[in-house]
């Protein structure tokens, strides 16, 4: 296995499967399966989800919503989402914590850095929720700094294209697909891998990100593998 601990970022849309709104069952179990693939090699896996599946705040703000509020009742669709993935991963028998920013005992253990990486390193999966616990700061960016913050060797964003392409591969099919891109090369492309936060914070810390298709059974176990799979900036 070429990396030991991972950061897996998962969208909310991911959740969505075949459904227009909420949690698909099919699709968060068969992400459950993947990431115990995984974890049957002893990978140590932190998990973070977005929310937008339920609750999109920059959307709720647009439309008349105080921002802050909105954020808010963003991150906590991403516990929502936690919680069910956390159902799910122990459905297939793996032991997972799900940790949040914002406090809420009743259903999980509130975030603190060493406390996470214990976690990992007795294998469980770890999913932190909430994303940083504050407002007007994505999911992305709460990828990034918990994977720096739990020493996570690279960040793998799960979607449902294949990876990083010059362009929309879902509206243009003559998209061409990169299979390694350069951090500068990204941003003077203007290539959408993640907020500008996020991407800066990724960059400043050497933590490679690596974009692939999580819906294609057995990519993610392919990465851990070192097959060459999505695309890889660094």
């Amino acid at each position: 296995m070429i990396y030991k601990r991972i950061l897996l970022k998962l969208s909310g849309e991911a959740l969505l499967g075949e459904r227009q709104y909420g949690i698909d069952p099919v699709r968060i179990s068969q992400y459950a399966q993947e990431i115990k693939k995984v974890t049957n090699l002893g990978v140590e896996i932190a998990v973070v989800i977005g929310g937008g599946n339920i609750f999109r705040g920059v959307s709720a703000a647009s439309n008349g919503m105080d921002r802050v509020q909105a954020d808010y009742m963003g991150m906590l669709a991403t516990v929502i989402n936690g919680l069910a993935l956390q159902s799910a991963l122990e459905e297939e028998k793996v032991q997972t914590r799900l940790q949040t920013a914002i406090k809420i005992e009743a259903v999980a253990e509130a975030y603190i850095k060493r406390k996470a990486v214990r976690h990992l390193e007795k294998k469980r999966v770890v999913i932190f929720g909430a994303g940083t616990g504050n407002p007007f700061f994505t999911t992305d960016s709460a990828a990034v700094l918990r994977a720096i913050e739990v020493n996570a060797d690279v960040i793998l964003k799960g979607t449902r294209v294949d990876g990083i392409y010059d362009s929309d591969p879902e509206k243009n099919k003559d998209a061409i697909q990169y299979d390694s891109i350069s951090f500068e090369n990204v941003l003077s492309k203007n290539l959408k891998v993640m907020d500008s936060t996020a991407f800066t914070l990724s960059q400043e810390n050497n933590l490679p990100i690596i974009v692939f298709n999580m819906n294609k059974e057995g990519n993610l176990l392919k990465i851990i593998s070192g097959e060459k799979i999505g695309t890889i900036v660094k």
